[in-house]
């Protein structure tokens, strides 16, 4: 017990009990630079402080943090394949304070068989849908149309068109094959009468095999000798010296406000740094045991946040990004987790060019279990370099 819960009950909106509205939650942490005129596929990822606070320079600068807030339970049922009580169990926090994206990101309202609607209860400034809440909201209304007794093990997905946050999303599910150890559905995210999102995810019944492997974990620090996000902050601002050795800047309201906690271990040095970053990461809040779908969901939700500045992070002291927006995220579930526990999100980028990015990343549980693999690729726009009339 750590108090994650009384710590996320005092310092937000985005708590249990809250209807899923389209209402605001407080100013962005990080606002992008964009064009209102540029029609962009998928959706911005912000790598910039509000204007308000570009006293500090962001943590995130080269990690694209974004958040929102997706929608009280997925509706699913127990399944025999249920989330690890590993080496985490003893991070269970006292009562019954359901995580945010439980309770609010991930429960879609069903308007007809097949199709329903999930709300945004926050959204960037820069009027674009964060990504990881489609991918959520996708991956439930998909699970909802199979049988209790399978899981999902990978899903595919292209983003399309930027996303309306003034208007909420219908999800459509095709019920494409259904197998005797294989299904397949997929999903259309839909608003103002076009796609915006595409996915399809597959389920498959577990079965045993003697072929097995995995790689290996990397050796790391527990999360319990790394600094927290606000410890971060505080030891920053007091130490003048560090801020300016790393470039830290960090935001105490977006750090209590994001449904995400993260540690990470090794802090971004500019000029340093290479195209990787590893940090431990959670959802804040208590999911607790139950239907491993659920546990993927929020998963979804987690593995696109921070995912694609890891392609800038060897340029970001050369350039500075106007915007960065994901085209397609595709993810596989290898073994059973506890999305509430802390999980080793290792993070790389393999090559960057043509204006587009390229990351893999690996979702490893603290007892060194390969738990979820992730690929993304994105677009990078930079800003244009103003040339000296001299």
């Amino acid at each position: 017990m750590d108090g994650r819960a009384d710590q996320w009950k005092s310092g937000s909106r985005l708590q249990a009990g809250l209807p899923a509205t389209s209402g605001f939650v407080g100013p962005p942490p990080f606002i992008p630079e964009t064009r209102d005129d540029e029609q962009v596929c998928g959706r911005v990822k912000p790598l910039h402080l509000h204007p308000a606070r570009e006293s500090l320079e962001p943590l995130w600068r080269g990690l694209g943090a974004s958040t929102a807030a997706l929608s009280p339970s997925c509706g699913f049922g127990a399944s025999a394949m249920s989330p690890p009580l590993d080496s985490g169990s003893a991070e269970e926090p006292s009562g019954d304070l359901r995580s945010v994206l439980v309770t609010s990101v991930l429960n879609l309202e069903p308007l007809d068989e097949d199709l329903y609607r999930g709300r945004h209860y926050w959204v960037p400034t820069s009027k674009r849908l964060f990504g990881g809440q489609i991918v959520g909201q996708a991956l439930v209304a998909a699970a909802k149309s199979v049988s209790e007794d399978v899981h999902v093990h990978s899903l595919h997905c292209y983003f399309v068109r930027a996303g309306d946050p003034k208007v909420p999303v219908l999800y459509q599910v095709e019920r494409t094959r259904t197998g005797a150890s294989f299904s397949v559905r997929s999903v259309k995210a839909v608003q103002h009468g076009k796609a915006i999102f595409i996915c399809q995810a597959s389920f498959q019944q577990a079965q045993p095999s003697p072929v097995q492997h995995q790689f290996s974990m990397p050796p790391i620090p527990p999360p319990e000798e790394l600094l927290t996000h606000e410890e971060l902050i505080d030891k920053c601002i007091r130490d003048p010296e560090l801020r300016k050795k790393y470039q830290i800047g960090l935001n105490r309201i977006a750090a209590q406000e994001v449904p995400v906690e993260i540690k990470l271990v090794d802090l971004p040095i500019l000029g340093q740094q290479k195209a990787k970053q590893m940090f431990w990461v959670r959802a804040r809040g208590y999911i607790g045991e139950g239907d491993m779908k659920m546990h993927c969901c929020v998963a979804a939700y987690i593995s696109d946040y921070a995912f694609l500045g890891t392609a800038m992070l060897p340029h970001q002291h050369r350039h500075q990004v106007r915007f960065m927006v994901s085209l397609d995220h595709s993810m596989w579930f290898h073994a059973p987790f506890r999305a509430d526990h802390w999980m080793l999100y290792e993070c790389e980028s393999p090559w960057a060019g043509g204006s587009r990015g390229l990351v893999h990343g690996r979702l490893w549980r603290r007892d060194g279990v390969l738990a979820v693999t992730c690929a993304q690729e994105g677009v990078i726009r930079l800003k244009q370099e103003l040339e000296s009339k001299l």
